[in-house]
C-alpha cells in the first residue's frame, strides 16, 4: 500500500509517499510559497537527487496537482499514476478533546477539526485546506487525520488542568494539550524496542529537541504529562520561542513598550527563546556553538539556559512518575547536537546517568549513550514523524 503523507502549512506543503508493507520513502519533497510570487517544488525521488522547479501555485489545490504530477513523472516519477496511491495521512496539529487517536476523515470529522480552529489557528485552517485540495484532485482516494495532539490525552486532569477558574475550562477547553504527540509516541515506543522490552513496563522521558521543542512523561505506555500547553508556546526555552515565562510579563512589557497583548505573544513565539536570549545571534543551534566558541556570553548563557530548563523538565518527570527508566533524545537537536546533550545530562548524576563520550559523538542515528551502569538508560532514537502517520493511515484504511 502506497501511502501519501501530507503536512500542509499556510504557504507550504512537505510531503512523502511510504511503501506501507516496506516502510521504504519512495519519494519526498516540499512546496514552497504557495499563494506568492516564486512559487517551487523541490521533488526527490528514492536514491535520486533533488529536483527544484518554479511552478505557479496560487491555491493548495495547485500544489497537490504538482506533487501528483511529480510523483508520476516519466523521469523523476515513483509511480504509474494516481491509482498508485492508496490513501492519504494529514498530520493535523490540534484535536483538542475531540480525538485520542486517528481517524478516518468524514464530514464530521472535518466540522470537529474547524471547531479546534481557535486553539490552533495558524495550523489548523491550513491542515483543512490541505485535506479540502486532496479530495478535490483525490475524491475516491481513503483519508486520515493524525492528531498532534492525540497522543497527549491520556493525562490526568492533575497533569493537564491550569490554575484558572474552572469555568474557563469549562466553557472554553483551556488546559494543557502538548503537541509533537507523533514524534513522542514513535520515539517512546522505538526506545522499548531497541531495549527489548514492552512499553508498557517501562518509565520513559522522551526529549523533542529541535527549533520547536518538548519533554513528555510516558508511563507504562501512556503520557501522563507533557511540556506543551494550550499552545505550542509554553514549556521549554525554544528556536524563537520563550516557553514558560510569568504572564504577567506580558501586560508589563505591553505597557512599557506601548505595544497590543497580541504583539507581544508574537515576540514571545517567534523573537524570544535562544534567538532573542542570543542577543538575535540566531534560532539555530550550531550558530550559536560557534559564536560561544568565538567569546560571545549571550551565545553561550542561551545554550546554558535552555539546556538547563530541558533537565529541570527531565526531573520534573521523574518525579511525576515516581521514576525513570530511560531517557530518549530526538528531533534535530536532540538527534545531533552532542554538546547539547551533554550539558543536559550533566545535571542528570542524582538520577544515575553517566554518558559514555565516545558514544555521545555519534549524530543522527540509534545509539544508547549511556555507560553500561548508568542506572537510567539514555538514547538516541531519530524521530521519524511521517512514518509514523503512514503506518496510522495503513491501520485504519486496510
Amino acid at each position: 500500500m502506497n501511502i501519501l503523507v501530507i503536512n500542509c502549512g499556510s504557504s507550504s506543503l512537505k510531503y512523502q509517499l511510504i511503501n506501507s508493507e516496506s516502510e521504504e520513502v519512495l519519494a519526498k519533497g516540499l512546496c514552497e510559497r504557495i499563494g506568492i510570487d516564486g512559487s517551487c517544488i523541490t521533488h526527490q525521488p528514492k536514491g535520486g537527487e533533488k529536483v527544484k522547479t518554479e511552478i505557479a501555485m496560487p491555491t493548495h489545490t495547485q500544489a497537490v496537482a504538482a506533487v501528483i504530477e511529480k510523483l508520476t513523472d516519466e523521469k523523476v516519477g515513483v509511480v504509474k499514476s494516481l491509482a498508485e496511491i492508496d490513501a492519504v495521512g494529514h498530520r493535523i496539529v490540534h484535536g483538542g478533546e475531540k480525538f485520542a487517536s486517528s481517524v478516518v476523515i468524514d464530514a464530521e470529522v472535518m466540522k470537529a477539526i474547524e471547531d479546534c480552529n481557535d486553539l490552533a489557528p495558524l495550523h489548523n485552517p491550513a491542515n483543512l485546506i490541505g485535506i479540502n485540495s486532496c479530495k478535490e484532485i483525490m475524491p475516491d482516494v481513503p483519508m486520515v487525520a493524525v492528531f498532534d495532539t492525540a497522543f497527549h490525552q491520556t493525562m490526568p486532569k492533575k497533569a493537564y488542568l491550569y490554575g484558572l477558574p474552572y469555568e474557563y475550562y469549562e466553557k472554553y477547553k483551556v488546559r494543557r494539550y502538548g503537541f509533537h504527540g507523533t514524534s513522542h509516541d514513535f520515539v517512546s515506543n522505538r526506545v522499548a524496542e531497541i531495549m527489548g522490552k514492552k512499553r508498557e513496563d517501562l518509565k520513559i522521558i522522551v526529549c523533542h529537541l529541535g527549533n520547536g521543542a518538548s519533554v513528555s512523561a510516558v508511563k507504562n505506555g501512556k503520557c501522563v504529562d507533557t511540556s506543551m500547553g494550550l499552545t505550542p508556546l509554553e514549556g521549554l526555552i525554544m528556536g524563537t520561542r520563550s516557553g514558560d515565562i510569568d504572564p504577567a510579563i506580558v501586560s508589563f512589557l505591553a505597557d512599557k513598550e506601548g505595544k497590543t497583548a497580541d504583539e507581544i505573544i508574537n515576540i514571545c513565539n517567534k523573537k524570544s527563546g535562544v534567538l532573542g536570549l542570543s542577543g538575535g545571534v540566531s534560532s539555530d543551534f550550531r550558530d550559536l556553538a560557534q559564536a560561544a566558541a568565538d567569546g560571545n556570553e549571550k551565545a553561550d548563557v542561551a545554550l546554558k539556559t535552555w539546556a538547563y530548563h530541558v533537565a529541570k523538565y527531565v526531573g520534573a518527570y521523574a518525579a511525576a512518575m515516581n521514576g525513570v527508566d530511560v531517557i530518549a533524545f530526538t528531533a534535530g537537536v536532540g538527534e545531533n547536537n552532542v554538546d547539547a546533550r551533554a550539558e543536559v545530562c550533566s545535571y542528570l548524576g542524582y538520577l544515575g546517568v553517566t554518558i559514555n563520550a565516545e558514544a555521545n559523538k555519534k549524530r543522527g542515528e540509534e545509539v544508547e549513550i549511556s555507560t553500561l551502569d548508568s542506572t537510567t538508560k539514555v538514547y538516541v532514537v531519530p524521530t521519524d514523524e511521517e512514518l509514523a502517520i503512514a503506518r496510522e493511515t495503513a491501520r485504519l484504511v486496510k
